[in-house]
C-alpha cells in the first residue's frame, strides 16, 4: 500500500514538472515570435521600398496641414478653388459657381456648397477645363507646391498655343516695308490671319489709318 502511495506521489511530481517546462518552453517560443516579429517589422521599414519622403514635399504637406479649417469647420468650395490656385480670386471662384462653371460629382453647386475629401471637381475658366480630387480641405490661398499637395490633378492637356507668328508685325529697325512685303501682308489680313485686328485691312504699310507708304 504504502508503495503504491509513492509511486503515485512520483507521477503527480513529474507531471508537475512536465507541465511547468512545457509551459516555460510555450514562453520562451512565444517570446522567440514576438522578437522575430519584430526583426522582420524593422527590415520593412528600412527596405528599400520604404524611402522617407522628400524634405521639400514634407515641408508643402506640413504647410497644407496649417491651412486647413479647424474642428467642425466647412470649407466653401469657391474658398477652396481659390485658396489651391485654380481661380485667382475668391469673388472669381463665386462668380464662377453662379454662372454654372463648376461642378462637384457632376452637379453644378453654388458658392457656399461645402465641399468635402474626395469629391472630384470640375471647373471650366478661361478656355480651360480643370479636373482635380480634393485631397485635402484648406481655407487661406498658398503656393503652387502646396497647392499641388490638396488635389488629384486629372485635367486634360491644355490647348496648344498658336504656332503662327502675328501677321503684319516687323522687328524693330528693319526698315520700311518692300512691296513684295505690303503684297504678303494685305494678302494675310485680306485672310484673316491671326494677330490681325477687326478693319485693319485697309491700313497702309505704316499702319497708320488713310496713310499709305510713300512713292505709291
Amino acid at each position: 500500500m504504502a508503495s503504491e502511495d509513492a509511486d503515485e506521489k512520483v507521477t503527480r511530481d513529474s507531471g508537475g514538472r512536465g507541465g511547468a517546462n512545457r509551459a516555460q518552453g510555450a514562453e520562451d517560443s512565444g517570446d522567440a515570435g514576438a522578437g522575430t516579429a519584430a526583426e522582420e517589422s524593422a527590415d520593412a521599414a528600412a527596405s528599400p521600398g520604404a524611402r522617407p519622403l522628400d524634405p521639400k514635399i514634407a515641408a508643402a504637406v506640413a504647410a497644407a496641414e496649417a491651412a486647413g479649417p479647424g474642428a467642425g469647420e466647412t470649407v466653401r468650395i469657391d474658398s477652396w478653388i481659390w485658396a489651391v490656385r485654380l481661380i485667382k480670386t475668391r469673388s472669381l471662384g463665386a462668380t464662377a459657381c453662379r454662372g454654372g462653371h463648376v461642378h462637384v460629382n457632376g452637379e453644378r453647386v453654388k458658392p457656399a456648397y461645402s465641399v468635402r475629401v474626395g469629391d472630384e471637381v470640375r471647373l471650366r475658366h478661361e478656355g480651360r477645363e480643370r479636373i482635380v480630387i480634393v485631397k485635402r480641405l484648406i481655407r487661406k490661398r498658398v503656393g503652387a507646391p502646396v497647392a499641388a499637395q490638396c488635389y488629384v490633378d486629372n485635367s486634360p492637356p491644355p490647348p496648344p498655343r498658336e504656332a503662327v507668328a502675328p501677321a503684319g508685325l516687323r522687328d524693330r529697325g528693319a526698315g520700311r516695308p518692300t512691296k513684295r512685303d505690303r503684297r504678303e501682308m494685305e494678302r494675310l489680313r485680306s485672310l484673316g490671319g491671326p494677330g490681325v485686328p477687326q478693319g485693319s485691312a485697309g491700313l497702309g504699310g505704316f499702319g497708320v489709318p488713310g496713310k499709305g507708304p510713300r512713292g505709291r
